[in-house]
């Protein structure tokens, strides 16, 4: 396992020219307008752009490992299309592979669910998809962490539902009040998103929060919860992961969102997973049977390795992380004019840029544009993100050194 530069060893092809597109008005359904995006994408887009001009380019803002698969996980895929498995699987995923994530997350979250209450999916974000789909109509609320993962806020107000933001402040180390959240359920409510540890901020939230919020719910057996635990692996300075998983009196109105991207560096491998109670896992089995039919196959076999194979790959990851993570910290708070909290999760830095007069998207632009570093707005991650701006270190220690380099040179 190694570095692997830019994300990913794409093959060498030909270049070739093609003639330029028209456009055309086609009339759209009227929700398409209310359809958001990932500015990661969109950066990226740009970065690269920017770089076949020939300007060097410090990426900065991918949340990606930029580490190869372990050899043992991309042995098992190589196997698997050699043995066959070519075909289309169960819609909800191969027997032993949803046995496997129920071993994991026994283990890891000490928590016990059936085979039976996992849907495999290609990549994390269908499990949002099906959720907020499935709650999500006019006249509904959904609640979500803001500033955070901007799909959350997309597919809500794609759905007609009206999106409730919850307030994630840097004073609380980017988690949340319980007692706010609360204070904001109605009746309207159907379904609160949850986001431990967090992107794009790094946060966790604490057991005693997590204690009081669930306590709290219990008095609204209206609202269900999707907690996106994706980065559930990358933990720092002995931060305990708290699962929603780990709370009996809320467990039938629980989903857990997680998968392979993150932990295993997999992010191209496109797999996920979601843990349903078992009134709702028929509902996003048919939303998958009507989207995807079913996740890759060979794909899943490459899966049931990762989690049941050697872990050091893992823990050789979250160590070069954590050094990074220390990096980052230090050289953001040497820069005049930003200021940034130690992030206890994840693989992300939310830096405080307020003191440098500018906003967070004209400073994203003049980063890439003029100092070829590429990083992402705070208001990427919805309103409460002005102020801040995202960056990641997964890359090493060298470009993020070199990064904000020019980033303090570019400020002052």
């Amino acid at each position: 396992m190694g570095p692997s530069h830019g994300g990913q060893r794409a093959p060498v092809l030909a270049k070739r020219s093609y003639p330029m597109a028209t456009s055309t008005v086609t009339p759209l359904a009227q929700r398409m307008l209310s359809l958001g995006t990932e500015t990661a994408f969109e950066v990226f887009a740009k970065a690269k752009a920017l770089e076949a001009q020939g300007k060097d380019i410090v990426h900065l803002h991918i949340g990606a490992p930029d580490f190869t698969t372990p050899p043992n996980i991309v042995a098992a895929g190589e196997k698997a299309l050699r043995d066959g498995w070519h075909k289309y699987t169960p819609a909800n995923g191969l027997l032993e592979l949803r046995e496997a994530v129920v071993e994991d997350i026994a283990l890891r979250r000490n928590a016990e669910v059936h085979p039976d209450q996992v849907l495999i999916v290609p990549g994390g974000k269908p499990t949002m998809f099906y959720a907020i789909l499935m709650f999500g109509e006019p006249g509904a609320e959904i609640m979500y962490p803001n500033p955070g993962f901007p799909i959350y806020e997309s597919l809500i107000r794609w759905s007609g539902a009206k999106a409730v933001p919850i307030e994630l402040s840097e004073e609380s180390g980017f988690s949340f009040d319980a007692d706010k959240v609360l204070a904001k359920i109605t009746p309207a409510t159907r379904l609160l998103i949850l986001n431990t540890p967090a992107n794009p901020t790094g946060g966790i939230v604490e057991r005693s929060e997590m204690d009081k919020l669930v306590r709290g719910l219990e008095q609204h057996p209206h609202v269900t919860i999707l907690c996106d635990e994706i980065y559930s692996r990358q933990l720092y300075d002995g931060a305990e992961h708290v699962s929603i998983l780990q709370y009996p009196s809320v467990a039938d109105r629980s989903i857990l969102l997680d998968g392979w991207s993150k932990t295993y560096a997999m992010t191209g491998w496109r797999l996920g997973y979601g843990v349903w109670p078992k009134n709702l896992v028929k509902h996003a089995e048919r939303l998958q049977i009507n989207s995807v039919s079913c996740a890759n196959a060979a794909t899943q076999v490459a899966a049931i390795e990762a989690l049941r194979g050697p872990q050091d790959s893992v823990d050789q990851m979250l160590r070069a992380f954590d050094e990074r993570r220390h990096v980052m910290h230090r050289e953001l708070n040497a820069i005049p004019g930003v200021s940034c909290v130690m992030p206890k999760g994840a693989f992300y830095a939310f830096p405080n840029i307020t003191g440098t007069g500018r906003k967070s998207q004209a400073l994203e632009n003049g980063l890439l544009n003029e100092a070829g570093v590429a990083c992402l707005s705070g208001t990427a991650f919805g309103a409460m993100g002005e102020g801040y701006l995202r960056f990641s270190y997964a890359n090493s220690v060298e470009n993020i050194q070199e990064g904000l380099r020019r980033v303090r040179e570019y400020l002052a």
